[in-house]
């Protein structure tokens, strides 16, 4: 199967290409330098130098595969129309990776219990209302004889499989905890997160590969935890006595910017993936976020 993947050289992006390379595929991946290419070689991907706004680079790249995994960004509008459209009419699987914040609510670090799975309505918040309708006209290209799928993974955890090897989330809370001396979360950390370990979430991209149905959409998961929880378990890691500190709002956006404190730090995103179990028997098997950042990984 030939296999062209967009973020080759990124935490989602390169672990899928990675692992796809591994199996025997034949992988092209798009990187935007000569060390990005080396970096991907060494995994066993052919380099297709470019960038997202290369549209006859992605035009090129995408006609000549099976199938296309764009991993790059949940938000670039213009690279996934050009890959759709060089798709259209060719029932090939176009499968897009987007996030589970499209459906978090800014709560400055306060718990919510709005829970959603792949057949629950929701109103984004105004940061994630463009990704919403671009995911929704991803998904209309079912119409245009191909096979979009949209992943939709919540907080991502463990070390990447090729060459991007770390994640968000837990990293920027290990850099902070080792500058201040002690964890700390955004308000009083009661914001809760579901969480999928990048092991799990490459079995979910390669199911989905396999036989997931036009036009489907997929929340990745397997368990949560609030963001005090993280902190806890981050403390003991490093063996930092003593609670987590509260950062103010203003603190988590002087340290992390104010979008990524507001939507990714101090949010609520909690889902469930109910289809990709029921639809795909995705059954993930890797170790919790809390064991992993206690005994695995990160320790």
């Amino acid at each position: 199967m030939k296999v062209f993947c967009t973020g080759a050289s990124g935490y989602i992006g390169g672990s899928v290409a990675a692992q796809l390379a591994a199996a025997g595929h034949q992988v092209t991946g798009l990187v935007r330098s000569p060390e990005k290419a080396d970096a991907v070689r060494a995994f066993g991907i052919e380099p297709v130098m470019g960038t997202l706004d290369d549209a006859a680079v992605l035009t090129q790249a995408a006609k000549a595969a099976d199938v296309v995994v764009n991993a790059a960004s949940a938000d670039h509008k213009g690279a996934a129309v050009v890959l759709l459209d060089a798709l259209a009419g060719s029932g090939r699987p176009f499968i897009h990776t987007s996030g589970s914040s499209v459906i978090g609510t800014r709560s400055k670090g306060q718990r919510s219990d709005a829970v959603f799975n792949e057949d629950t309505p929701f109103t984004p918040s105004p940061a994630r209302v463009p990704r919403a309708a671009l995911n929704e006209l991803i998904l209309s290209y079912r119409d245009k004889g191909c096979r979009p799928v949209i992943i939709c993974p919540s907080l991502i955890y463990g070390i990447g499989r090729g060459a991007g090897r770390d994640s968000v989330q837990v990293p920027l809370l290990i850099r902070l905890a080792k500058k201040r001396g002690n964890a700390a979360h955004a308000g009083p950390g009661e914001n809760i997160w579901s969480n999928v370990h990048i092991d799990d979430l490459v079995t979910l991209y390669a199911l989905a590969i396999e036989k997931a149905p036009a036009g489907a959409f997929y929340f990745a998961e397997n368990g949560e935890n609030s963001m005090r929880e993280l902190c806890e378990a981050i403390n003991r890691m490093l063996g930092f006595a003593g609670p987590p500190a509260a950062m103010s709002m203003q603190e988590a956006a002087a340290e992390w910017g104010e979008g990524t404190a507001e939507d990714t730090m101090a949010s609520n995103s909690r889902v469930r993936a109910k289809h990709a179990r029921r639809e795909l028997g995705w059954q993930p098997k890797a170790r919790s976020l809390i064991e992993e950042i206690e005994q695995g990984c990160y320790r």
